[in-house]
């Protein structure tokens, strides 16, 4: 990044989404160094706890605590980063807050995608996920309306299954759910991110814009 940008235009600050005094260190950090940011994407996020064994739990036996702990980071954390930053969007009148979502914030994830892993109990996607992202997009317009009128902007942007190192059939099985007939790449999500930043999208604010390749039509 910093051989694309170079260095007077890119500068990394170390925070942690639930810590408030690291958060304001970053802002502070930041406005010194940019300028006061009018632009957050809210991206740290987890599937499950960091160090959870990986193996399959059945429903009913989830801890409570993994399906909290995902909550908690990616909810509340995103909650908290947006408090502090916000702040000073609201302070000078112009801001835009960029809550990165899920296709899963939507629908629930389809079990039979994960039906060719052979373990024992059966493959199940971390419910807390789900649950989280569609938090997340009710804080979105949460935030959107209270906000708006001191001319902060806060929308969701939600991809679909982005492609990367996931097994064949599982590639297969989602692709054949998805009527544009491909997964996500990264560079799919670079525009529509680039216009809910921008001016491009000054009238727009409470939105979910969803980038899933029509995964969400059927």
């Amino acid at each position: 990044m910093l051989d694309e940008f170079g260095e007077d235009h890119l500068c990394l600050y170390r925070a942690d989404v639930l810590n408030r005094p690291s958060l304001e260190k970053a802002r502070s950090s930041c406005s010194d160094d940019l300028g006061v940011p009018t632009i957050l994407v809210n991206n740290a996020g987890i599937d499950q706890p960091p160090g959870t064994p990986t193996e399959s739990h059945q429903l009913h036996e989830i801890p409570v605590n993994m399906f909290s702990e995902v909550l908690n980071v990616n909810v509340a954390g995103a909650f908290l980063v947006s408090q502090v930053f916000g702040e000073e969007m609201v302070r000078c009148g112009n801001g835009s807050i960029i809550n990165i979502g899920s296709l899963y914030a939507s629908v629930s994830p389809d079990a039979r995608l994960y039906d060719h892993i052979d373990v024992d109990p059966p493959f199940l996607k971390p419910p807390a996920y789900g649950a989280s992202k569609a938090g997340l997009v009710n804080l979105t317009k949460y935030l959107a309306t209270h906000w708006g009128p001191y001319g902060v902007r806060v929308n969701a942007l939600s991809p679909g299954g982005v492609l990367g190192d996931q097994d064949e059939q599982f590639k297969d099985k989602f692709v054949a759910r998805v009527p544009l007939g491909r997964m996500a790449e990264e560079h799919d999500l670079i525009g529509p991110l680039l216009f809910l930043a921008s001016d491009a999208s000054s009238y727009v604010t409470g939105t979910e814009l969803r980038v899933n390749g029509g995964f969400t039509a059927w």
